[in-house]
């Protein structure tokens, strides 16, 4: 049994933020955003719509252009930094119930940026194994929630949004996922960390600042590894499994910031055709923005049948991973 990538569904929140907004909120500007980020804006979620919600919606349509009945979904995985409950209930199994999946096998990947190649990873996993048949992962973000619009280095890069895609059980090994690196490095861990809130930090900190369940950041340092790590990775991923990078069609980056992806993208010496981009519209949406550059691709129809995915992804952990997928589409019997 093999790991088949069959669809891909995202959910893009209405209200955008721009970079002339952020330079009324923090000491901005539009071109120093632009220079150092390559962002223009972000998608922010409405003030009654969580995380769950947001899930869903990408997880719908998956399901949808799978070709699959809700009921043969037997998993579901969603990654997200910020569930709708600090540790319990998952987000997972919120979604699971509004999307009236009964009893279905759910929980919630910790992997900030690279959680969604966790979460295939995972699926890969279970489906090889048997356990599973139909795996539905989603990377679903509301990070304006946990966002310090205080913080200039911070707050200009996050958004919100979600993706959803649709693993199955395939005998046809043309269509199986290839293979996928992850890796972790906790010695990094206070890179990229939203510092309190759990069993780490006391209760009288916590009533002493507000702000402590905010992402910190320290970017000069975190933009450093991420360009090492994420190039090794990839560079190894496909001398690994024998692929020339001239064979990817659509290099699919965990879209953090413009000067990372052209980094690893010039390190693999690929063409501007190859590498899929939507950090200009969405800003970093941490677990969504893989799957959410995937539906880009997907719904603007670049995205065909057969064709060869390298994804790459790097966060707060630190984590990282990168996956070689073919896109599946949907089932032919």
């Amino acid at each position: 049994m093999y790991a088949a990538f069959r669809s891909i569904g995202a959910y893009i929140p209405t209200k955008i933020l721009t970079n002339a907004d952020l330079e009324v909120m923090v000491d901005t500007t539009d071109e120093w955003i632009t220079k150092r980020t390559g962002i223009k804006e972000r998608r922010i979620a409405a003030k009654d719509e969580t995380t769950s919600d947001m899930g869903m919606k990408a997880a719908e349509i998956a399901i949808q252009r799978s070709g699959l009945k809700k009921s043969q979904i037997d998993m579901l995985i969603c990654a997200t930094i910020s569930p709708d409950y600090f540790c319990m209930p998952s987000t997972a199994t919120i979604i699971a119930t509004k999307l009236g999946l009964e009893k279905v096998t759910a929980f919630d990947v910790s992997a900030a940026c690279t959680g969604f190649v966790y979460a295939l990873s995972i699926a890969k996993a279970f489906i090889e194994s048997g356990m599973k048949k139909n795996v539905l992962i989603i990377g679903a973000e509301k990070l304006s929630a946990i966002t310090d619009y205080t913080d200039r280095g911070t707050c200009i890069l996050f958004g919100d949004g979600a993706g959803a895609a649709v693993i199955s059980a395939t005998e046809d090994k043309k269509q199986a996922i290839i293979d996928i690196h992850t890796g972790s490095d906790g010695s990094f861990a206070d890179l990229l960390m939203t510092p309190n809130g759990g069993s780490g930090s006391a209760h009288d900190e916590l009533d002493r600042e507000k702000a402590s369940c905010f992402m910190k950041m320290k970017g000069n340092e975190t933009f450093k590894v991420a360009v090492r790590t994420l190039t090794n990775d990839v560079v190894s991923i496909l001398k690994e499994n024998n692929i020339q990078s001239s064979e990817i069609k659509h290099f699919v980056p965990h879209q953090a910031n413009y000067r990372i992806i052209k980094a690893v993208g010039d390190a693999l010496a690929l063409q501007d055709e190859q590498v899929v981009l939507t950090v200009e519209k969405y800003g970093n949406t941490s677990g969504a923005s893989i799957p959410m550059a995937i539906n880009d691709i997907y719904e603007s129809g670049r995205l065909q049948e057969g064709d060869l995915m390298l994804l790459d992804a790097f966060g707060g952990g630190l984590t990282w991973g990168s996956a070689l997928v073919p896109f599946a589409g949907i089932a032919h019997h």
